[in-house]
């Protein structure tokens, strides 16, 4: 039993909202953590989708002042619980989180953005404060809420009620920063010191992260590998040299699964249900997705590769749609769920009519199709630019779905290459983000394909993975207990080495 004060601060969490992995590690986390004994509690936006979930959701204050911008702006905060009993507080000011989407629309980010998460890192603080809630960790997430360590520092940490505070600010992915016009920074009510180098000014704007990488007690991205990565030039995207100024503070921590979604022997969205030693049922379910998705069923005993994605430059579609052709003249049938930029529809859709009754292509997102492709592919595709974790990969495993990736962030940390040799490992990795690359690995996984007693082993090994959030929690526990207990944190970490 820990008994550490943990107050998660997040923009977005399942079941409540989302737009990505962020809000699955903000619903699952806390939860883990709960189950270690932390008093765990977690913050989020009213968005208008929240309220229109219709759950009982309890008033807890009304009218919670907020400053912003030199005057008093209310709030009201509700409250409900997520699963296990982790208390969730809403911040609720209808003229900026009652809106259609989280963050803007198609056509853009909303304007206001820079107001709205001021306001919801200062109203964090109006709400501990009116509950006389000190956490010993405030855990923040990305730049949404990477005000909340500069408000700690600047403002807030000489009162009694915080003075024993201290921050933790996780990155799930450094190319979204919260970058704002330089008029946005009077707003934040922080020090005129502070839109500086030292500070939150970045090329002549204000920019949210940089305030969290600079005042933020330490720092963790989503796996050991992306937090290397960041350092450099290619992969820092213009923070590096701030990063490389808070290296000591830098840790990574790879994301967990939630295996109770996940998990081929019990999950509801698949046709037939299949285990490391009922594998026949996997064929049960590829047949049942060709015959849901029009590929010619009598193709059932070719490899199967799917690829469920954003479609963006950081996934690698770019290399898919240059190579998929050499792919399908190996013999291969493809899949593809997923939805993005707009300038990706029209090549894929030209392969898809090219490649008619062998590629398959899904626009949109659809969550049970989600699961019947992880239950009936052969390999899952992910070649991605840069991946600061990813889930997919690991979700794969859980299903008997041999990864082929690029190795890069939490997909090297996750992935090990598998040895016909020894039969050992769990996937096939390329380095180079390249077509060529990617289509080699991809040949690789087709020469596999053709024996089957080394597809089953692999299958296993895949099986065998277990990525869970209990373990993800135990290492947050440490970073908290640096942070809480130094001395104790740093024997813990050097035993842990």
């Amino acid at each position: 039993m820990t008994g550490l004060r943990i107050l998660v601060v997040a923009s977005e969490a399942i079941p409540f909202s989302k737009t990505g992995g962020l809000a699955d590690v903000v619903g699952a986390l806390p939860r883990a953590l709960k189950r270690r004994g932390c008093d765990v509690r977690v913050v989020l936006p009213f968005y208008r989708g929240t309220r229109e979930m219709e759950l009982a959701f309890e008033p807890c204050l009304e009218d919670l002042p907020v400053e912003i911008n030199g005057e008093v702006l209310p709030a009201d905060v509700l409250c409900a619980p997520m699963e296990d009993e982790v208390p969730c507080y809403f911040i609720q000011r209808d003229d900026l989180y009652d809106r259609g989407h989280l963050y803007g629309t198609v056509e853009g980010d909303y304007p206001d953005n820079a107001l709205r998460y001021t306001y919801f890192c200062r109203a964090v603080f109006s709400m501990c404060q009116a509950f006389a809630h000190a956490p010993d960790v405030f855990h923040c997430h990305d730049w949404q809420t990477a005000l909340v360590p500069a408000y700690l520092r600047h403002l807030y940490g000489v009162s009694p009620l915080f003075r024993r505070s201290r921050s933790l600010l996780t990155l799930h992915n450094i190319a979204y920063q919260g970058d704002f016009p330089a008029d946005a920074f009077p707003q934040t009510g922080l020090p005129e010191t502070f839109f500086s180098v030292g500070g939150m000014e970045f090329w002549g704007k204000v920019n949210f992260l940089k305030a969290g990488l600079v005042t933020a007690h330490l720092l963790n991205t989503v796996s050991p590998t992306y937090s290397r990565e960041i350092l450099t030039q290619e992969m820092g995207y213009g923070l590096e040299g701030v990063l490389a100024g808070r290296e000591a503070a830098l840790h990574g921590v790879l994301n967990g699964a939630d295996y109770d979604d996940w998990d081929p022997g019990r999950d509801p969205y698949l046709p037939t249900r299949y285990g490391p030693d009922s594998l026949e049922g996997k064929q049960a379910c590829k047949i049942a997705l060709l015959q849901e998705l029009g590929i010619d069923e009598g193709r059932a005993q070719k490899p199967l590769f799917g690829m469920i994605s954003r479609l963006t430059s950081q996934k690698g579609v770019d290399l898919l749609v240059e190579g998929l052709e050499e792919i399908m003249a190996m013999g291969a049938n493809f899949i593809l769920l997923g939805d993005g930029e707009e300038r990706y529809k029209t090549p894929l859709d030209g392969l898809a009519e090219a490649f008619r009754g062998r590629f398959s292509f899904c626009y949109g997102f659809d969550t049970g199709l989600a699961h019947r492709i992880q239950g009936g592919i052969d390999f899952l595709l992910m070649p991605s630019r840069y991946e600061p974790c990813g889930l997919n990969q690991i979700y794969s495993m859980r299903y008997g779905t041999v990864p082929v990736v690029r190795a890069t962030g939490g997909l090297k940390d996750t992935v090990r290459a598998f040895s016909p040799a020894t039969q050992e490992g769990t996937g096939f990795l390329f380095d180079s983000y390249d077509a060529q690359a990617m289509v080699e690995a991809v040949g690789k996984a087709v020469d596999l394909y053709a024996d089957r007693k080394l597809v089953d082993r692999v299958r296993r090994n895949c099986m065998e993975q277990s990525f869970t959030w209990d373990r993800a929690a135990e290492e947050y526990i440490r970073l908290y207990r640096t942070l809480v207990n130094p001395d104790r944190g740093a024997k813990e970490a050097s035993r842990d080495r």
